[in-house]
């Protein structure tokens, strides 16, 4: 290597400094979002790079304000996010199954299999876990069970369980009440961008409501609080007189003069607001400055003026109220004019917010969730539950005909690793040998439920193998009882068939690629030589 490289390059290779040293890489970061898992997992305390502070058991946010630098834990890392992007739920399974499968495969290289071997055995397993999983279904919920409220709240409970326990049940009917108010004709179109989050400071949990319509956290510019039946007319440009693109002095030589010269600027400016009423609005949204003159002529003719400053706020103002944003003030075209039902300005929590909200018979194109909490980082975190349990209602829409549930609490992961076992004793070979630690890597998700919740794991996990053993193939963790188990009927801990499926392959994307790096080359780092230390600069 040093014959051909440059000069500081390091070169690693051989299982001990290439293969087993990423295994240990990625099995440290596992660690860490393990104790995270399930509901009673517990928050961490992350500290950014710019002094944030993050307090959370959401392993997604987890692992990216850590910034990892490996680059094998790094791949993981990946995986986990891709996890999000395409459920929206399931980021830490990624994680923790990578990180069981490098464990297992570690062991099975120091025994002196080939990685080769372990990847070809590891894919096996997982095309024969794909096929037990659709065996394992146990509740479906088709396009119509969908505007059920509270079909809808089942698929979408265990997702949100797993990020505020306890809270559950009255978090799912209130995702679900916000999934179906924008709920489109066509449920594969459901957009996870049309239900916001509103975060209010105070009051408690069980205050949080949800709101057809939109929640500006701001006041209006004029007397007006309160509207019904509202036109709107949303506006980019500031309202108040245009300035000249031209520059020039104007001399004044007397009172007369200057009056004039005011006149003729308040009557431009009370003309322009004048046919914005006359075209029917009567109230005015816009997304830059308001004129003291013109916020004159707006209460003069009694209407609501409402400043608006985040461009991509007001774009989900106008999806809410069918509105079209308009660059230049002038009279507004019945097509361009937005309607809402009721404009409210309520004080939440001291704090001032203007609530947009439609009746049931209106159409809105945005739901907004009103959240209440005691704390910021409860809020932060009721959110991230809230946009899991709102990113599962997408993916059921997705998976026609209907969306497919399994046993959760580490049901399925059981009986996958049962049968797996089976079907490892039947290949012949040394792939058997992975075959069989792969069904024991399935093992982590019911050990880590049974550990966080201070449970011995080994006799949990044996609990559920007597019990699969018996046909109990719905039996998993109880973190409530203590012997840890719970029977097929009492297990009511759904988890959604993709969220399953998709963990798995991309764990098993990631591990085969981890375990076929046999050599790490690393160039020497950019830049001059490092000062030693206690030395000064060379220069002085």
């Amino acid at each position: 290597m040093p014959g051909i490289m440059k000069e500081g390059t390091r070169s690693l290779s051989g299982l001990e400094q290439a293969v087993l040293k990423n295994i240990e890489a990625c099995k440290q970061l596992t660690d860490i979002t393990r104790t995270s898992f399930g509901p009673n997992g517990m928050n961490k305390m992350v500290i950014n790079h710019l002094g944030k502070t993050f307090i959370t058991n959401d392993s997604e946010t987890i692992v990216k304000e850590m910034e990892v630098q490996h680059p094998a834990a790094k791949m993981v890392m990946l995986a986990s996010a891709m996890q999000e992007n395409e459920i929206g739920d399931g980021s830490n399974l990624v994680v923790c199954l990578a990180g069981s499968l490098l464990f297992e495969a570690g062991e099975l290289v120091k025994m002196g299999l080939h990685p080769t071997e372990i990847v070809s055995g590891y894919q096996k397993a997982a095309i024969k876990a794909e096929e037990i999983l659709n065996d394992l279904v146990v509740y479906e919920c088709t396009e119509n069970d969908m505007r059920s409220k509270e079909k809808l709240a089942r698929g979408i409970r265990s997702a949100i369980a797993s990020k505020q326990y306890g809270y559950e049940e009255f978090l799912s009917n209130l995702c679900a009440d916000a999934c179906l108010t924008v709920m489109p004709k066509n449920v594969f179109n459901f957009a996870v961008d049309n239900v916001r989050v509103s975060k209010i400071l105070g009051g408690r949990l069980e205050d949080s409501s949800v709101v057809k319509g939109v929640v500006v956290a701001r006041n209006t510019e004029g007397d007006v609080k309160h509207l019904k039946k509202a036109r709107i007319a949303v506006f980019t440009c500031s309202l108040g007189a245009q300035d000249t693109e031209s520059k020039g002095t104007v001399l004044i030589k007397n009172a007369e003069e200057l009056m004039n010269f005011s006149n003729s600027e308040e009557k431009e400016v009370e003309g322009l607001i004048k046919n914005i009423k006359d075209s029917g609005v009567n109230c005015i949204v816009t997304g830059s400055t308001v004129d003291d003159l013109a916020l004159h002529f707006i209460e003069k003719y009694g209407m609501m003026c409402l400043k608006i400053t985040s461009k991509f706020e007001l774009r989900r103002l106008c999806r809410a109220i069918h509105a079209n944003p308009l660059v230049a003030l002038g009279p507004v075209s019945a097509e361009d004019q937005g309607y809402c039902s009721e404009i409210n300005v309520k004080e939440l929590g001291s704090r001032i917010i203007t609530v947009f909200s439609q009746d049931e018979g209106d159409a809105s194109g945005i739901a907004t969730v009103v959240l209440r909490a005691s704390t910021d980082n409860l809020l932060n975190d009721v959110e991230r539950a809230i946009d899991d349990g709102v990113n599962i209602c997408k993916a059921m829409g997705k998976n026609k005909p209907c969306a497919k549930f399994v046993p959760g609490a580490g049901a399925c992961d059981i009986e996958v690793a049962k049968r797996i076992r089976s079907y490892g004793a039947t290949i012949t070979g040394l792939e058997q040998y992975s075959i069989q630690k792969f069904a024991e890597a399935l093992e982590i998700v019911p050990r880590t439920l049974a550990e966080n919740a201070g449970q011995s794991a080994i006799e949990v996990v044996s609990h559920l193998y007597a019990e699969h053993e018996r046909g109990n193939s719905s039996a998993g963790v109880d973190i409530e009882d203590i012997s840890g188990t719970s029977s097929e009927s009492e297990n009511k801990t759904l988890d959604l068939l993709a969220t399953k499926k998709q963990a798995i392959k991309l764990a098993i994307d990631v591990v085969t690629t981890i375990l076929r790096v046999d050599q790490i080359i690393m160039a020497r780092p950019a830049g001059g030589p490092k000062v030693p230390k206690g030395q000064g600069h060379w220069d002085e």
